[in-house]
């Protein structure tokens, strides 16, 4: 299959916080992986961290989850965006995957993982407000080495965020990018929703 990688644009000027998304849009045109990238290669010795409360990540000794582990042997279809509990997030790219997660599993995707610059206790208490745990995993990328490993990184200072993540969807066999999409903005939701990347498997 095919990579989908969009070219970013640069507005030119900042009329609203939508057009501040966009900012450092023009940096560099195109994530650093495509269609065909290892992605655990793409990312060396990056772990994440899985969603759960405090206590849980106590218990755990505040463990990590290596990529080659989440991806290894395995059909996933991960998706990234730029931060809990932020609107196009929470209204509809997490419900996206959420409500199509039967058709997934259809196609024999074996996880659908959400995955954003924050720390997992963060994605936890989102995950639950979402009622989405029991169907997406979700994972925290607590200092951006993920998606900066990839290229995915975005400063999204202009609406408080700061370092963040585009918002990008990615379809993955054994390690391996058969199909990656990223917003031309983050602000957007044209290529990294469900229906898309459901098309492309």
């Amino acid at each position: 299959m095919a990579s989908l990688i969009l070219k970013r644009s640069s507005p030119s000027a900042l009329k609203s916080i939508v057009d501040g998304l966009r900012i450092g849009a023009s940096s560099r045109a195109y994530a650093s992986v495509a269609a065909g990238s290892d992605i655990v290669a793409a990312a060396p010795g990056v772990s994440l961290q899985k969603a759960r409360s405090w206590d849980e990540g106590v218990s755990s000794n505040f463990a990590t989850t290596p990529l080659k582990d989440i991806f290894k042997d395995k059909k996933v279809v991960i998706f990234g965006l730029p931060g809990a509990h932020t609107g196009v997030c929470s209204q509809q790219h997490v419900p996206s995957y959420k409500n199509n997660i039967d058709k997934f599993k259809a196609k024999g995707i074996d996880s659908v993982i959400c995955v954003a610059v924050n720390d997992p206790y963060v994605m936890n208490a989102w995950a639950e407000k979402l009622q989405a745990k029991d169907v997406i995993e979700f994972y925290g990328d607590f200092d951006g080495s993920f998606h900066k490993s990839l290229d995915l990184g975005k400063d999204l200072s202009a609406a408080l965020l700061g370092p963040r993540s585009e918002r990008w969807s990615a379809y993955i066999e054994n390690g391996k990018i058969k199909t990656i999409n990223v917003e031309e903005a983050p602000s957007d939701m044209k290529v990294s929703g469900a229906d898309v990347i459901l098309g492309q498997i």
